[in-house]
């Protein structure tokens, strides 16, 4: 009977000791809410109200300029991502132009050039190279030197078979050269789904860093920026991988790859 009236004792004493606990508990938390309850609701005075309106335009015109911020930084970002193999921003806005009055009478032509950026022999010996790559290898390279908007613009996609349902296929690849006035890369790439497995969209990314800046353009002439950029595609299409990410060294000339 002792020890059990012991056990009985030292279960109230127990019991006794857990609600203290979970009374302390819920008093802290009564007393975190009724500080919060009383900071959201303060009354403020007439001085500190007028404070508190004197600074909301302040903070309206930092949230404004932050979005302003982010709106800018997302848009510049897609228009990156969006322009990697595209034209240029400026080249973008254009419009689109379509004359197929300016298409040479030889249907076999592989470089055009409205704007005459390569002499008569280079122009040959270049049209030989993309020849020679495409019935080695099936990719169709073509060359356009154009002046905008002196150039058959959309007139070129039935020319060479481009971008079509019944095209002959996407193993193509389109370099269109234009210097807008000197205000952008000279060097744009229309590339068909075919042959970016084997030449990824950074590489043409670096082709034009490489070749088509003004500088490039300026220092060693834009006959030199077409012929070399040609000469890396036709280098890295032969290539025994037929793969490349970064522009071969340059020095290839088109009498070492063959002519």
């Amino acid at each position: 009977i002792t020890r059990t009236s012991r056990q009985k004792t030292d279960l109230r004493q127990h019991t006794t000791t857990r609600t203290n606990r979970v009374t302390m508990k819920l008093s802290a938390i009564v007393s975190l809410l009724a500080m919060g309850s009383a900071s959201a609701f303060t009354v403020k005075t007439p001085t500190q109200v007028a404070s508190s309106t004197r600074s909301q335009p302040t903070s309206l015109h930092m949230e404004s300029s932050r979005r302003s911020i982010l709106s800018t930084a997302a848009v510049a970002l897609s228009t990156a991502a969006a322009l990697t193999i595209d034209p240029q921003p400026s080249q973008a806005r254009l419009e689109a132009v379509n004359r197929p009055d300016l298409l040479p009478s030889d249907a076999g032509a592989v470089v055009i050039q409205t704007e005459k950026f390569l002499t008569s022999g280079q122009a040959k010996r270049m049209s030989d190279l993309i020849r020679a790559l495409e019935k080695d290898t099936g990719f169709r390279l073509r060359v356009l030197c154009q002046n905008y908007p002196n150039t058959p613009g959309l007139a070129i996609r039935d020319f060479w078979s481009l971008g079509k349902e019944d095209q002959m296929d996407d193993k193509y690849i389109v370099l269109v050269v234009d210097q807008f006035g000197g205000k952008g890369n000279v060097l744009n790439f229309n590339v068909g789904e075919g042959v970016k497995f084997a030449l990824p969209n950074v590489f043409w990314t670096r082709l034009s860093g490489k070749y088509g800046t003004t500088f490039f353009v300026r220092e060693n002439g834009i006959d030199f920026a077409i012929t070399n950029a040609v000469e890396a595609i036709v280098q890295c299409l032969r290539s025994e991988d037929a793969y490349c990410v970064n522009v071969p060294d340059q020095g290839v000339s088109m009498k070492k790859l063959g002519l």
